[in-house]
């Protein structure tokens, strides 16, 4: 019977994966980021579409990257949510029961970072791909009329999933080395977005090299199907995007095993 009893409340991987998930789906506040999200990419990629007129001066402009602009205004709300997913819980003092039950630390973090990856991933793509199609209908007898089917359309078109996704997962493991939700904010605002802007100012090639590999700059070049000037390669952007992302929940899991709740 002990035995029995303690193998029920065992904690195991699958278990904390499940709990994350549990906590991520019943926020309110995840819809509402997530709709809100996933609501602006489509409402922007229609009025794109609606709007456009092929002797606008815009035929220039890579097909993808119109339709789904309003991923940028979308990507703000999926960072907020990364902030909230751990932060939140900070400031909620939820964190202490979850370290309790887990007190082990890093498998929750590393189970709030999956079950995130996955959710924003699967509404961002999709969000993507619907808006993609529905603003093809109104682009169809225009210079910027595309399919999926065309070579690196539908991998562009992933690819802005992608880094919306990447980008989400860095505000995450902000939320977590910081535990404020407007310091998490205030950090991704300055530098992962405004930072870049400031060094692209400096008179210097290899820094002008390396803001090429910054997040931000690094997100652009997956959501576009025809190279951008002056830009990463789509490798050498989803690399660096993966390593942005894997240095911070890296630093937000070496201060979780050392700082108290």
């Amino acid at each position: 019977m002990t035995t029995a009893t303690s193998h029920a409340y065992r904690v195991t991987p699958a278990r904390i994966l499940r709990s994350e998930t549990h906590k991520l789906r019943t926020l309110r506040s995840t819809w509402i980021t997530l709709g809100s999200a996933a609501a602006l990419v489509l409402s922007v990629g229609i009025v794109m579409g609606a709007t456009y007129t092929s002797d606008g001066g815009d035929s220039d402009v890579d097909t993808v990257i119109l339709v789904l602009y309003g991923s940028t205004l979308g990507t703000l709300c999926t960072v907020v949510l990364g902030i909230l997913v751990t932060a939140g819980e900070y400031s909620t003092g939820m964190i202490r029961a979850s370290l309790t039950a887990v007190p082990r630390r890093l498998p929750v973090l590393w189970a709030k970072a999956a079950v995130f990856t996955v959710t924003v991933f699967g509404v961002m793509a999709a969000a993507a791909l619907i808006t993609f199609a529905a603003a093809q209908l109104l682009l169809h007898d225009t210079d910027q009329a595309a399919s999926l089917t065309e070579p690196a359309v539908l991998g562009a078109v992933l690819g802005n999933a992608t880094g919306t996704t990447l980008l989400s997962l860095i505000a995450l493991g902000l939320g977590a080395l910081i535990r404020s939700v407007p310091g998490a904010i205030g950090a991704f605002i300055g530098g992962v977005m405004v930072l870049p802007e400031v060094l692209t100012m400096l008179p210097y090639d290899a820094v002008e090299t390396a803001v090429r590999y910054f997040p931000t700059q690094a997100a652009g070049v997956l959501g576009s199907a025809t190279p951008l000037p002056d830009a990463a390669p789509v490798g050498g952007a989803l690399l660096a995007l993966v390593l942005w992302s894997a240095a911070t929940l890296g630093a937000a899991a070496l201060l979780l095993r050392r700082r108290d709740a």
